[in-house]
């Protein structure tokens, strides 16, 4: 239906497709998002006044005329995001129906793990960011575009991983991950491997259908991997791969 000829139809495809994903991906969210979190701590080592906190010290110190010993003060600071995502979208081979689809859904379900820093790439002879991994796109965008994908040329796996971890690199999450769809089947004349060792956390999901050489390509990195079987089951796999312990 997004490609009939009819352009209201069209755009009412679309629009419901983002939708669903988005809705479908959120509800396979199962653990704590990504963001950073809000914390107090003494105000000698940084952040803003808690006034609310401090008004006892601040109170005690105004009452005989002096100032308040700064580590009696409370201070709010942002820690830093404890998760960064950059997802890695093969579109060397066929995009078309359940990959396209699994793609959608592994993008946004990515939004929903870490709304303040994930980032999106597309790769087939050349890398391409959808999102970078900070930006203002919203989910429904990012989605509409990877929709858009059309699959085309070699499999430049190296560029691609190579492009991710430049997208992670500003990071200061504690955990950065980039997230591979793909066969993994590289068919360029450059060794992937190099590459993806240097990514801090590497996690492969590829088709069931046509997993071996992605299996073969965990196992030489050292990256983890789960198959993925339909486009329904990309954000339970994607948890499965971030929530393993």
């Amino acid at each position: 239906m997004s490609k009939a000829t009819d352009e209201s139809l069209r755009a009412a495809a679309r629009g419901l497709a983002r939708r669903l994903m988005i809705d479908v991906a959120r509800r396979g969210v199962l653990r704590g998002r990504g963001v950073g979190k809000l914390r107090r701590d003494r105000a000698d080592r940084g952040g803003e006044l808690d006034l609310d906190r401090s008004l006892p010290a601040l109170v005690d110190a105004a009452a005989i005329g002096g100032v308040p010993p700064v580590d009696e003060l409370v201070a709010r600071r942002w820690a830093r995001p404890e998760l960064a995502l950059c997802l890695v979208i093969d579109t060397s081979g066929s995009m078309t129906g359940a990959r396209l689809a699994a793609a959608a859904l592994t993008a946004a379900a990515c939004a929903w793990r870490a709304p303040a820093e994930h980032a999106v790439v597309s790769f087939a002879r050349t890398a391409d960011v959808i999102r970078p991994i900070r930006s203002s796109r919203s989910k429904a965008s990012v989605v509409d575009a990877v929709l858009s994908l059309r699959g085309h040329g070699v499999t430049a796996l190296s560029t691609a991983l190579r492009k991710a971890n430049e997208q992670l690199a500003s990071s200061q999450a504690a955990r950065k991950t980039v997230i591979l769809l793909s066969d993994c089947r590289a068919t360029d004349d450059q060794d992937p491997v190099p590459a993806a060792r240097a990514c801090e956390e590497l996690l492969i999901l590829a088709p069931a259908e046509d997993c071996e050489e992605a299996e073969r390509f965990a196992t030489t990195t050292g990256a983890r991997w789960h198959p993925l079987s339909g486009a329904a089951a990309a954000p339970a796999a994607l948890a499965a791969l971030l929530d393993h312990s």
